[in-house]
């Protein structure tokens, strides 16, 4: 009987132990997570490049969850999804919402780049997070307007042929809805527009739904580092910038007078005489351009053939036109005058 008491009171001791235990560990990390929060400091400024690489971080996961939601039904027929994708991307957006901004107060973007949202409501110097209105109306601000945009057209439409008004009040009361909601996109865009320019110059709130419900990106942890590295952007924007200038570069690039200068000066002038009596016996048996047997032949000065509406297409195209066999300048497409001669048996 006694060994039977002296066990209960171990394992009694060991359950409160253990109890004790946990609550300490709570309460550490309670005291850890207030710590961090105190430790934040609200005052201190961010970088506007972070926070438009969170804006852009947020905007590749949409269109990445996007594209891995419209695979699902490639296998269906084609444009399925299209009457209903204005409302599923809307939902969408909710749904990222609800697991990433609602639950923790900052985006995906901002959780890489270690930033989160602040309240700036209450004017207090400590940190605030945001609380649960705040949080809807950046949901709201930010889907609702994108998704009226794709959805006007079709809700004028229904709008104007809902009630039984004439064709010509019908007409009227179309118009002016367009009107109204031509003059509050107009309105919209133009209010964006200013924000984002007073963003470049003070470095808060990029967005307009940011300063409407008075939310500030700050440092989640002080010492930050970013896991997006400087490198990675800087690579980003190098070879961004190295395309922009081979996009514009290219079309100013007369490839076809460099191919038959290259050509001419590796051939040689032989080789080139040459290349040209052989060509010459079949140049009227196919275009130029096209390489098919020509369509109402025609000349631009040198003695290949060309269709007539693959010269007309291309010397609109490219004023300076060469000929792409010879190199020659092409002049005014002109008929190919042939002369048959007719001999007896």
């Amino acid at each position: 009987m006694l060994q039977e008491c002296s066990l209960l009171l171990y394992c009694d001791r060991q359950s409160q132990g253990q109890l004790q235990g946990r609550a300490g560990l709570e309460s550490e990390d309670n005291q850890k997570r207030s710590a961090g929060e105190t430790d934040v400091d609200p005052q201190t400024p961010v970088l506007r490049i972070s926070q438009l690489d969170a804006l852009e971080l947020d905007s590749s996961l949409e269109q990445l969850v996007w594209n891995q939601f419209s695979q699902c039904f490639h296998i269906c027929r084609p444009g399925l999804l299209t009457p209903l994708e204005p409302e599923l991307r809307a939902l969408l957006h909710l749904l990222l919402w609800r697991f990433t901004l609602y639950s923790s107060s900052a985006t995906v973007g901002q959780s890489l780049l270690s930033l989160r949202y602040h309240n700036i409501l209450p004017s207090s110097p400590r940190y605030r997070p945001l609380s649960r209105r705040q949080k809807l109306g950046l949901a709201l601000l930010t889907a609702g307007p994108r998704w009226l945009q794709e959805r006007s057209r079709s809700l004028l439409l229904c709008l104007s042929s809902g009630g039984p008004v004439s064709e010509g009040d019908g007409g009227l009361l179309q118009q002016g809805l367009r009107n109204c909601l031509t003059f509050v996109s107009s309105i919209t865009q133009l209010t964006s527009l200013i924000n984002f320019l007073v963003f470049l110059r003070k470095g808060r709130h990029p967005v307009l739904a940011e300063r409407m419900v008075g939310a500030r990106a700050v440092f989640s942890k002080p010492n930050v580092v970013r896991d997006v590295t400087y490198q990675y952007m800087n690579r980003e924007l190098l070879w961004h910038g190295f395309a922009e200038f081979l996009i514009f570069l290219l079309p100013l690039i007369n490839t076809r007078k460099l191919k038959a200068t290259v050509s001419s000066f590796i051939l040689g002038g032989d080789g080139a005489d040459r290349e040209g009596a052989t060509e010459e016996q079949g140049a009227w048996k196919d275009c130029g351009l096209c390489g098919e047997w020509p369509t109402m032949p025609h000349t631009v000065g040198c003695q290949h053939v060309f269709c007539y509406y693959c010269i007309k297409s291309h010397s609109i195209a490219d004023a300076y036109l060469t000929c792409p066999k010879c190199g020659a300048e092409a002049g005014q497409p002109e008929p190919v005058k042939m002369e048959v001669e007719m001999t007896g048996r």
